[in-house]
């Protein structure tokens, strides 16, 4: 760790791994938040085990402000030079600066790799003055980019309370959608199937009971309760159903970090394992979850064979009644929508910030970006629209 005076208050150290800072000191600064994505354990997870590398084209480049010997603030950051597993779609800008003759990459990116999940921000102590703070690290950004010729900054899936913060420091917001699923005050299951008009909930009742019909029974395990054998098998799941889709299958994450999961960080994960009548030892299928506070995020899912509804079950359904019973407010599926949408999960807008260091690249951003952002809302609105649901007094 190189650190640089900037200040006579604050230090900088630019570092290149997770690991040089010791674990209390980095998640006395990312526990509070909601997101369990910036924890130390996650991202230094996704370095060890090989997933979030140079050679995959994810370079940790992580930004830390310290006071004397204390961590006051960090942010997770990448140089990247390529696009893939950001889930925000900026091919089009990087096409547009080729055609301009401009260097797109590398890029700096702000989020956790391949986490399409709301909550990305800097990490700053309580006790200071977080727009300070902020703004000491922007400049720091800057300085950074300039020297190293760097296209752009980008954060993704960013903390919205943390938004307004980096557009009063000049960076540019552009709008997206998730799909998300929020607790409507539901007790039961049968509560959240009140909300849908007469045929969705037929349909949802039908799939429910595919599982019934195929022998199979979905057992939510969170914790403690989760056999060490079941992590390598969810990286087995995982990586057939990213191999299902060639080269759109987002196989990023090796065994190692599911191996991983169990020693440190199974205190978050909730699986979803399907069962069958005649095997209780080994699922034939299984979701993968993390949850934190009132928070349930989806990530992943496999299963051994093709059984009708099961990936419905285990992705939204059982998720969504562990969801019920257990307090849990808000419930992010993860990327895609196309099944989504039909299951009660809105499209719901996000955000990005950008930063372009090209006047050319920056000028075409600022010149188009509220358009782009009101097609965007237009989309969201249209979406929202053709939700199955019924109609509710008031």
């Amino acid at each position: 760790m190189v650190k640089q005076l900037s200040t006579p208050r604050y230090s900088i150290a630019w570092i290149d791994k997770i690991a040089e800072v010791p674990q209390p000191e980095w998640d006395a600064l990312a526990l509070p938040l909601k997101t369990p994505f910036l924890e130390w354990e996650w991202l230094n997870n996704l370095e060890t085990s090989g997933s979030a590398i140079a050679t995959a084209g994810w370079l940790p480049n992580h930004l830390t402000i310290w006071r004397e010997r204390s961590l006051i603030a960090a942010a997770p950051l990448y140089l990247k030079g390529h696009s893939y597993g950001e889930f925000v779609f900026d091919h089009q800008w990087a096409d547009l600066a080729q055609r301009m003759g401009v260097p797109y990459y590398p890029k700096l990116l702000g989020m956790t790799p391949f986490t399409p999940a709301e909550g990305y921000r800097f990490l700053i102590a309580p006790n200071e003055d977080q727009d300070e703070i902020a703004e000491l690290m922007v400049r720091e950004i800057d300085v950074f980019c300039h020297r190293h010729r760097i296209s752009g900054c980008h954060f993704l899936y960013v903390d919205p309370q943390w938004r307004p913060m980096l557009e009063r420091h000049g960076f540019t917001s552009w709008l997206h959608h998730s799909y998300i699923w929020e607790n409507q005050g539901f007790q039961t299951f049968d509560d959240y199937l009140s909300v849908f008009n007469a045929n969705q909930r037929r349909n949802i009742k039908r799939e429910r009971k595919a599982l019934e019909k195929a022998g199979l029974r979905l057992v939510p395990l969170t914790g403690d309760e989760i056999p060490k054998s079941l992590f390598p098998l969810m990286y087995t799941f995982y990586g057939d159903t990213c191999d299902k889709f060639g080269w759109w299958g987002s196989k990023y994450l090796t065994k190692r970090f599911f191996e991983q999961l169990y020693a440190h960080y199974r205190h978050r994960v909730l699986f979803v394992a399907a069962y069958s009548e005649q095997d209780h030892r080994q699922p034939l299928g299984m979701s993968f979850c993390l949850v934190k506070g009132d928070l349930l995020y989806g990530r992943y899912w496999g299963s051994f064979q093709e059984i009708d509804c099961l990936h419905f079950n285990a992705c939204y359904y059982a998720p969504i009644e562990w969801a019920i019973a257990h307090g849990i407010k808000t419930f992010d599926p993860g990327a895609g929508g196309r099944h989504k949408k039909r299951r009660g999960f809105p499209a719901t807008a996000n955000h990005s910030l950008h930063r372009f260091y090209n006047p050319r690249l920056a000028q075409v951003l600022s010149s188009y970006i509220r358009e782009v952002n009101e097609m965007e809302q237009q989309e969201i609105n249209m979406i929202n629209q053709e939700l199955p649901l019924g109609r509710r007094d008031g």
